[in-house]
């Protein structure tokens, strides 16, 4: 038994939800649900297979990057003779370290994609609106990402391998990479909350009540830092999860593709299926929502990039 439990506390995973922290946003959880609305109607799904639909999508968040002051490109590239689409917009000063926020925007399969991934897109959208109206001292890359989801899953197909092999390529300095997958789906019922190791209930709980940092060990100072800070700066409970790559769920997103070139990344994340069970369902729809928790994660994430904007930090 203390072999065991030596193994859970090793995982890292600290709870927090300081009642004094303050959010810095606040973010506006009607702008949240209206970019969930649009994400969530297109003509058909926004998978693979429906290009316009996944085109659409891609036009609508490159307007909201837009709009809200970015630097805004493309990239392009093809994967079975069709192109596809990475938007990326930029903040702050072009030169120097670049911290980068990423979420993909397309679906698995036939189904609306609410939480998985309306809310890691909606977040990033309203985000950039925050970001839009600050100084900012070092760049930061929104990156709204294509072909997350089966059947690329996994390969260089990826818009995030796509985007992260660039940044590689020409010796981008990074900072790190923060995933946005999954942020809108709670529930404070007793039971509600799964693991990939069933002991894991004893020491996170059984609520799935609140918002994860997860990273891998060995992930550096970067994962650390934005993990405490994310934890001091939000307004509710937060979990961070640190264990071995190989972990099921661990890298279940983005992330994993920045893992692959060397930068620091964690996912933020409402720990999707081992929660929200119409993952990857056609009922994963926007009713089954909580725009005021979504909202609490954003004013978080504002206040570590803000953060990691003052001098020393």
């Amino acid at each position: 038994m203390r072999l065991l439990t030596g193994w859970i506390l090793g995982l890292g995973l600290l709870t927090s939800g300081s009642a004094a922290a303050q959010p810095t946003g606040p973010a506006d959880t009607l702008r949240l649900r209206h970019h969930l609305v649009a994400l969530t109607t297109t003509p058909e799904p926004r998978n693979y297979q429906h290009v316009a639909s996944l085109n659409q999508a891609a036009d609508y968040i490159r307007q909201q990057l837009l709009s809200a002051g970015a630097q805004l490109t493309e990239q392009p590239y093809q994967v079975r003779g069709t192109t596809y689409r990475n938007i990326i917009g930029s903040f702050g000063p072009q030169a120097g370290p670049r911290l980068i926020l990423g979420a993909h925007y397309d679906v698995c399969g036939e189904q609306p994609g609410a939480d998985d991934n309306g809310t890691g897109v909606a977040a990033l959208l309203e985000l950039a609106r925050l970001l839009g109206q600050q100084p900012l001292a070092s760049r930061i890359d929104l990156v709204a990402y294509t072909l997350e989801e089966p059947p690329f899953f996994r390969t260089k197909s990826m818009g995030s391998y796509i985007h992260a092999k660039s940044m590689h390529d020409a010796g981008v300095p990074v900072t790190g990479m923060v995933a946005l997958e999954m942020l809108g789906y709670y529930d404070d019922q007793p039971g509600s909350q799964d693991y990939p190791f069933g002991p894991l209930k004893l020491v996170y709980g059984r609520r799935g009540n609140y918002v994860t940092v997860a990273q891998k060990f060995g992930n550096g100072r970067f994962g650390r830092q934005f993990a405490r800070r994310y934890k001091t700066a939000a307004s509710l409970p937060v979990r961070h999860f640190k264990a071995p790559a190989w972990l099921p769920g661990i890298d279940f997103s983005d992330h994993l593709n920045y893992w692959q070139f060397g930068y620091p990344a964690v996912l933020l994340t409402d720990t999707a299926f081992y929660r929200n069970k119409h993952y990857h369902e056609p009922t994963d729809t926007l009713d089954r929502l909580d725009m005021r928790r979504l909202g609490l994660t954003v004013d978080a994430a504002l206040a570590v990039v803000l953060m990691m904007q003052e001098p020393g930090r």
